[in-house]
């Protein structure tokens, strides 16, 4: 049969094959999309059908869209398995930081980063290559020239500063505080 003959089985058997693809994929938006993909293939592969002629069209209308439903329903399942365990690694209500959380986690970034700033660059970087990157000591003496025993008295020192520097923020934030509630309290009487 030639690949008009085959475009005009399709046509006939059209209201059988969505019958078809509504009973296996379950709802008719579905099997429209799969019916116009059907058309698809048969319009693409015209030359091909033409070399090798097919022998009982409407037997090979109908295996194609059983076999496009059950591609249909794999790729479904596969993509709620992929989005379920997306899901299942998100964090739940609870897990998320309240704003507040958040937001004194970024003061105590911003923090830090002020106190990695202010220290020497060689400290200042083995802290970082040794808390951010985690790489091990070995490969930071390496990266900087020193020895291990260097970056392990660099380490200390570098964690000694950011606890100083946090001490002392916060000893200046609960002064700031106590200063402006002094201040209110005064106006008030």
């Amino acid at each position: 049969m030639s690949d008009a003959g085959l475009k005009a089985v399709f046509l006939a058997e059209q209201p059988m094959l969505l019958r078809l693809l509504v009973a296996r994929l379950g709802n008719r938006a579905d099997a429209e999309d799969a019916l116009q993909d059907m058309w698809l293939k048969l319009d693409q592969t015209a030359p091909a059908s033409a070399a090798q002629p097919v022998a009982q069209p409407a037997a090979y209308l109908y295996r194609m869209a059983a076999n496009l439903a059950a591609d249909r329903r794999i790729a479904a399942t596969r993509a709620g398995v992929r989005d379920t365990a997306w899901l299942d690694v998100q964090p739940s209500a609870a897990e998320q930081p309240t704003t507040e959380r958040a937001l004194l986690g970024r003061e105590r970034l911003a923090r830090i980063e002020a106190a990695l700033a202010a220290m020497p660059p060689r400290m200042s970087a083995a802290l970082r290559l040794y808390r951010v990157e985690g790489m091990p000591q070995k490969d930071i003496a390496e990266q900087l020239g020193m020895t291990v025993s260097g970056v392990e008295k660099l380490l200390r020192r570098g964690a000694k500063e950011i606890h100083l520097h946090k001490i002392a923020d916060e000893a200046e934030s609960a002064n700031q505080h106590r200063l402006s509630g002094e201040g209110k309290s005064h106006r008030g009487t």
